[in-house]
């Protein structure tokens, strides 16, 4: 038990250091919103601290994105699909770092239209996504290679976008969780894109999961994870993955 005191001390200096460093990385206006430990057999852990109501009322509505209920073979529906996986991404990763206490602004439209990333409004969004802490964003990132490396990517992550797209419309989500589904298997090309999406959204869901065990027991607890895996070698990495999980 004595050996191994000065490694237990070597790993919550290391975490000290990486909180410390954060801090004076921190946005003006930005709070301290979780800890940092380094735990000996599972590495760096994120624990996040109570989340405020107003920013935690934000995560189910990020969920809502108008999946496709049809499925059509042709190529704009491919587009459509991946459109779609790139505003669910970067309002997920916006949505991450105002959990993470970043500033978040008072006027959110911008957030919640449904049209096709271009122009201002990209930019904001991507402004806001690039807002997320290292250790934050690297929750998503373990999911999105974990998804990418596993032969059930598409169950895992068809039926999670669509039912919370669709919480309340059992249909919908059932049909939309088949055209995601086949979207995935049919397309290798679209699986990373899809991927970031379930990534991102399944990350604020469990950031807020952390935060409420926290508040009702008041004890460190991880966000949860799947393990990493190496950075996935297949096609279909488009510029805005890269540029959103900060690949290049």
């Amino acid at each position: 038990m004595e050996a191994s005191e000065p490694h237990q001390d070597r790993l919550a200096g290391r975490a000290v250091e990486v909180l410390e460093a954060r801090r004076d990385r921190l946005p003006e206006g930005a709070v301290e919103a979780f800890e940092v430990r380094q735990d000996p057999h599972l590495g760096r852990r994120v624990c996040p601290l109570p989340v405020p109501g107003r920013v935690a009322e934000l995560v189910p509505r990020g969920h809502r994105v108008d999946w496709p209920t049809w499925l059509d073979r042709g190529p704009r529906m491919l587009r459509h699909v991946l459109d779609l996986c790139r505003l669910r991404t970067a309002r997920g990763l916006a949505v991450l770092s105002w959990l993470a206490g970043g500033p978040q602004p008072d006027d959110l439209d911008w957030l919640w239209d449904a049209r096709r990333l271009t122009g201002p409004r990209q930019d904001r969004m991507y402004a806001a996504a690039a807002d997320v802490p290292e250790p934050v964003l690297g929750l998503v990132t373990a999911n999105w290679t974990w998804v990418l490396d596993t032969c059930h990517g598409g169950r895992v992550t068809a039926p999670y976008l669509a039912g919370t797209a669709y919480p309340a419309d059992g249909h919908a989500a059932a049909d939309a969780a088949m055209t995601l589904f086949q979207t995935y298997d049919r397309h290798p090309e679209a699986r990373p894109a899809i991927a970031a999406a379930w990534a991102a959204a399944r990350v604020t869901a469990d950031w807020c999961k952390a935060a409420e065990l926290h508040a009702a027991y008041g004890v460190q607890t991880p966000v949860f994870t799947y393990p990493r895996a190496a950075r996935p070698v297949v096609a279909g990495i488009r510029p805005w993955i890269e540029r959103l999980f900060r690949l290049r």
